[in-house]
């Protein structure tokens, strides 16, 4: 089964804690600290590859966790980083973080890679917080907890060429008799579930590669049909080969056909509009067609729009339709990645993550991602982390946000686990 579309779960690996310890050995009398350092937690890597057609492997396995890193040791040995997961694509996968749905990356050539969560890093040992005031640190720094998110992969086909119409006009025939492709063909009034990608060859050796996209009715910008699960692969190509029947035999206007398909595209995505099209007026070979040609012809060319008329079955005129799509390609050399008014996922450095305080049951209740993960590698047990703690209290402006809340002296103030008296 062909899958383009999944959410999945990824977190990156922990760093390991920073260790406390102290020199102990035979006639070394105040040894001083030798807590080793923790390793660096394993990121999350995404790789493009050719050798994948579909997001298939995502079918089962939704939650990916990288490993974490090791604690700190004593003797000054430092913990063993955690191994990056690295997890392959497909070339054409688009990265959404799943709230937002920003994009967190683009993946458009082989072997691409992108780092979409480093981890994190190790805490320090005790052995860095040596002075000449304070010899015998009893204070370690925890490991930095890594982000996590929700995460959307899609897949955009890359081809140069999007065979697009409605269902049964010969989109599949014609795509198996001019590339290499495969696909099941009959005379099916419902759409192909799956693309289908062939490589087109010239007698001069020129290829480019064509994606027979599945048949699109009116209103498949509205979620009508199955087509709108694959106008995002339509985004990627360079041009559009619109087949339509020109036989009249099931009723159809050719015409009407091309208005109904370009309104639909536009609809999903104005760009698309603004995509060049060839028209491969398809069935030539059955009586009446010849008509329907000529009027055909004569409203597209008033459009600019090049017509071919070819018969897929009976292999007419796919000579001259080859070569008029491989000139048109070498027109447009550039990959068409997104519209340029995408937006792009930014990360937010914990110190400047928001936050927010509520009044539950008489207590100040402070929550955030910031605050939470500075918790999470803050020692509160020590004088050094206390003041690290009061000082980010201070310079992210939740104390002032909690005198301007009308916080006074005794009251209290709840940040997860912690608890205490405002004073």
């Amino acid at each position: 089964m062909f899958l383009d579309r999944v959410k999945i779960h990824v977190k990156g690996g922990n760093g390991g804690n920073g260790h406390v310890s102290f020199r102990r050995e035979k006639y070394v009398t105040n040894g001083g600290p030798d807590g080793g350092d923790g390793g660096k937690g394993g990121s999350i890597i995404f790789v493009a590859s050719e050798d994948l057609n579909n997001l298939g492997n995502f079918r089962y396995t939704k939650k990916f966790v990288a490993q974490n890193g090791e604690n700190g040791m004593k003797k000054k040995c430092s913990g063993k980083n955690g191994e990056d997961l690295i997890i392959k694509v497909p070339v054409g996968t688009v990265i959404k973080e799943a709230k937002s749905g920003k994009i967190m990356a683009d993946l458009t050539f082989d072997k691409q890679e992108k780092i979409l969560i480093a981890g994190g890093k190790g805490g320090r040992g005790n052995q860095h917080f040596a002075t000449a005031r304070m010899q015998a640190p009893k204070y370690a720094q925890k490991g930095i907890i890594a982000k996590e998110y929700n995460i959307i992969l899609e897949l955009k086909l890359i081809a140069d060429i999007g065979i697009i119409g409605f269902p049964n006009v010969g989109k599949s025939t014609l795509l198996s008799m001019i590339t290499n492709a495969n696909p099941k063909i009959d005379n099916y009034h419902f759409t192909t579930l799956s693309p289908n990608l062939g490589v087109l060859k010239n007698s001069f050796g020129s290829e480019v590669i064509l994606a027979d996209i599945p048949g699109l009715i009116e209103g498949a910008s509205e979620k009508k049909g199955l087509g709108h699960n694959f106008l995002r692969h339509i985004e990627r190509t360079k041009i559009l080969l619109h087949v339509v029947d020109v036989s009249g035999v099931e009723g159809t206007d050719p015409i009407e056909s091309i208005d109904i398909i370009n309104n639909e595209l536009a609809k999903f995505n104005e760009k698309l509009s603004e995509r060049p099209q060839i028209i491969a007026a398809n069935k030539m070979d059955i009586t009446g067609a010849d008509e329907n040609f000529k009027v055909l012809k004569t409203e597209m060319e008033k459009r600019g729009i090049k017509v071919v008329p070819i018969s897929a079955a009976t292999k007419q005129g796919l000579n001259e339709l080859v070569d008029e799509v491989i000139n048109t390609v070498k027109s447009y050399p550039d990959i068409v990645v997104f519209p340029e008014d995408y937006e792009e996922y930014e990360e937010i450095e914990i110190e400047k993550e928001t936050f927010s305080i509520e009044i539950i049951d008489e207590a100040y209740e402070v929550t955030g991602v910031g605050i939470e993960k500075m918790l999470s590698f803050t020692n509160l047990d020590t004088e050094r982390g206390f003041a690290f703690f009061q000082r980010y209290m201070r310079e992210n402006g939740i104390i002032d946000k909690l005198i301007e809340m009308g916080i006074q002296e005794g009251d209290t103030v709840r940040m997860y686990f912690l608890e205490f008296d405002y004073y």
